[in-house]
């Protein structure tokens, strides 16, 4: 969606964040815990500045967004996306506080970018606080928000696929598989009032919302999606082709994206 968001108090059963917590983070918990609704939430892209989304990667006229970072596919009958990513360790950006919580989150999804109405998507969210990272795995039907996995375990340097699969445009499935742990999550999506176009496939490094703003933005290092492909109208396709998108904000270019083949990476700059 290529146009500011306003987002509605939406009310929904609470999902327990995973362990260590910093205290931002507790008091972020509790929040929801009271309130009965969850207000992470992953936004359409938000494009500022840039050429026509369906420039390829290797157009030198990259978009850029003040959310997202990475590589899109743009076209039609995109039913699955999966990647894997090795979880990085977040840091605090230069000249940032210990005290403030850094966030950023690295997802595979099909919509979000040309389609306005939906997003099916699960991830990772990486935070720091105090020197001390903590990781979140999730899935989303946007415009509904985030919802955490239970007892999915995650550290810095495991390896985590992702995949989400479309059964229809109202109804699909978020999978996330930590690969060095052996642990899978799964959830099921029917019926969704909020239906997919299933015109994009996305590879995301991305700065989500909570509340009503844009999380202070963590330093990332790098993050890279291996194994990246699709499913386009039955057939698999890698990421040739795709736009590239990287993270502006305050006139500052944040993130350095690229896709090659069956690779999306993406490094914090």
């Amino acid at each position: 969606m290529k146009a500011n968001i306003v987002i509605a108090t939406l009310f929904c059963a609470s999902a327990v964040l995973a362990a260590p917590f910093t205290e931002l983070r507790r008091e972020r918990r509790e929040e929801r815990l009271r309130r009965g609704s969850k207000s992470r939430l992953t936004l359409p892209a938000d494009i500022t500045e840039g050429g026509d989304v369906s420039a390829t990667s290797g157009d030198a006229n990259v978009q850029y967004s003040s959310n997202w970072a990475g590589a899109v596919l743009v076209g039609s009958g995109y039913t699955s996306v999966t990647g894997t990513i090795v979880v990085p360790t977040p840091e605090e950006p230069s000249g940032g506080n210990r005290r403030t919580q850094y966030a950023a989150s690295a997802w595979v999804g099909i919509d979000g970018d040309t389609c306005e109405s939906a997003i099916l998507q699960t991830g990772v969210d990486f935070y720091i606080q105090d020197g001390e990272p903590s990781f979140d795995a999730w899935y989303e039907w946007y415009p509904d928000y985030a919802y955490n996995f239970d007892n999915f375990d995650i550290s810095a340097g495991d390896s985590i696929q992702m995949t989400v699969t479309a059964t229809s445009k109202s109804g699909g499935k978020a999978t996330l598989e930590n690969l060095s742990t052996g642990q899978t999550v799964s959830q099921t999506f029917s019926g969704e009032s909020a239906e997919l176009c299933e015109t994009n496939a996305e590879w995301i490094v991305e700065d989500f919302s909570n509340g009503n703003s844009l999380v202070p933005f963590a330093d990332f290092t790098t993050v890279t999606f291996t194994g990246a492909a699709a499913v386009s109208d039955g057939s698999t396709v890698d990421t040739s082709g795709a736009a590239i998108l990287d993270i502006k904000q305050n006139n500052k270019v944040l993130t350095s994206c690229s896709a090659s083949g069956s690779e999306v990476t993406c490094t914090y700059e």
